[in-house]
């Protein structure tokens, strides 16, 4: 196995990977569980680690199953490692060892190291000689993972964030509850007229540093320079440009008009006052849908509308976020060419109808659409048409397809700072920004030298 001869690499990009939060499908229960035994005699074994917790463990054993019985000469064993975060640490505790994984699920934060860790077969290659079909995929979940026209690994749970709102607050505010805000200016009105009524607070947005970035790429603005790390690796951060200082002027004046509230960084406080009826309106993964309409049930209709951006905004769009799947060099040929044959038959569509319907996220096929089951499940909950319209009507530029750095969990926790910095008034946009900015360019630049 090729291993990088500076320990820089690894050390400095798992202390900064351990920092950051679970990314959207990863869960914390942490209690690792062997699935599925060994392979009899003649079968080729591919050990599968990966971070779906909770009901989504479920889900994965079942592909896994059903992979395992629809041949012979494969047998796949799904291996649960906990949150995102616990994987990857226990990724790095097997490098150089023979006890790593042949297949590994990483967010997409991890991306560049994975690249850079020289440790993993891109999936181009397998494409390559089988002549696999790219074109049956979703352009703008593949491009996330392409970097030098190349496909790194194969996506698997795929999510973007859409706003979430409460139909009878808009009512009630004289809204149209058909008509969710599209731009920053139209938002700010209606958190404003839901907050006058008494009833609840206009809005509430996570401080989730993902939701920053989410931002930057609608209004086709990039995180990183050199194209967000895709044309040369980024040596500089740019969270302080004018897309971010816009964004966090008008996140803090919806705060200082009582439009909005602040509950911190965790995503689970916004979903619950959401779910309470306390606030109108909340951005949250698309993977969340299933779970807010069921806890409104019977209490207010769900509306789901597009992310906003500034009226005068270039043309951008969201970028993918969740996980995917990365096959690892140092296991034989005839075991990474085995890996590749689960892969291929977790992108059928009939196994990512199935995933969709059960996870709640995006089918990266696009005949998955075609199954019944799928056109079953969008009459059911027709609000997950806003995400999967948001996705095919975003515009593929270096800004959709999402920065990419090596050091890129630890810069997430650095915005996030900054945010609870301007939100807590303790300094103005522009000088958290620019601080942060200058934070994240050292990290970079660290990191960058540890690669070389």
């Amino acid at each position: 196995m090729k291993l990088l001869s500076k320990k820089g690499l690894l050390s400095l990009t798992v202390a900064a990977i351990m920092m950051a939060t679970t990314a959207c499908g990863g869960d914390q229960d942490t209690s690792a569980k062997d699935k599925g035994g060994g392979a009899s005699s003649g079968q080729k074994k591919v050990v599968f680690w990966h971070a779906m917790g909770g009901s989504n463990t479920k889900v994965v054993d079942q592909l896994v199953a059903d992979f395992n019985a629809s041949q012979d000469k494969i047998k796949v064993e799904a291996v649960f490692q906990g949150t995102y975060d616990d994987l990857l640490s226990k990724l790095k505790a097997s490098m150089g060892t023979k006890d790593g994984p042949s297949l590994v699920q990483m967010y997409e934060i991890g991306s560049r190291f994975m690249i850079d860790s020289k440790t993993i077969t891109p999936m181009q290659k397998f494409i390559d000689e089988d002549k696999f079909d790219l074109t049956q995929l979703e352009p703008n979940i593949t491009g996330y993972y392409t970097l030098n026209g190349k496909l790194n690994s194969m996506p698997f749970n795929t999510s973007n964030p859409i706003l979430y709102y409460n139909k009878d607050l808009f009512k009630a505010a004289g809204l149209d509850p058909e008509k969710p805000p599209k731009t920053y200016e139209e938002l700010q009105k209606a958190a404003d007229a839901i907050t006058k009524t008494g009833k609840a607070t206009g809005a509430n947005f996570a401080i989730y540093g993902w939701f920053m970035e989410q931002f930057f790429a609608n209004q086709g603005a990039e995180y990183v320079n050199n194209g967000n790390g895709r044309t040369a690796p980024a040596t500089e951060s740019i969270v302080n440009s004018e897309a971010g200082i816009k964004t966090l002027t008008w996140w803090k004046d919806l705060i200082d008009t009582k439009a909005a509230n602040n509950l911190g960084r965790k995503t689970d406080d916004s979903k619950k006052a959401f779910s309470a009826g306390q606030v109108g309106m909340i951005l949250e993964s698309t993977a969340s849908l299933k779970g807010l309409v069921d806890n409104a049930e019977g209490k207010f209709q769900v509306g789901t509308g597009f992310l906003p951006k500034p009226a005068n905004a270039k043309e951008g769009g969201v970028v993918v976020g969740g996980a995917s799947l990365w096959i690892m060099n140092d296991r034989p040929n005839d075991e990474q060419k085995a890996t590749w044959e689960f892969i291929k038959f977790l992108t059928s569509p009939k196994e990512q109808a199935y995933w969709h319907i059960n996870t709640g996220y995006f089918p990266i096929t696009k005949k998955a659409y075609d199954e019944q089951s799928v056109k079953d499940n969008l009459k059911k909950f027709p609000q997950f048409q806003t995400a999967v319209d948001q996705l095919h009507q975003t515009k593929m530029s270096t800004a959709t397809q999402g920065a990419v750095m090596g050091v890129f969990p630890e810069a997430r926790q650095i915005v996030e700072g900054a945010i609870e910095e301007v939100l807590n008034n303790k300094k103005s946009p522009k000088d958290a920004l620019d601080a942060a900015a200058k934070d994240i360019t050292s990290k970079i630049q660290q990191y960058n030298k540890t690669v070389k």
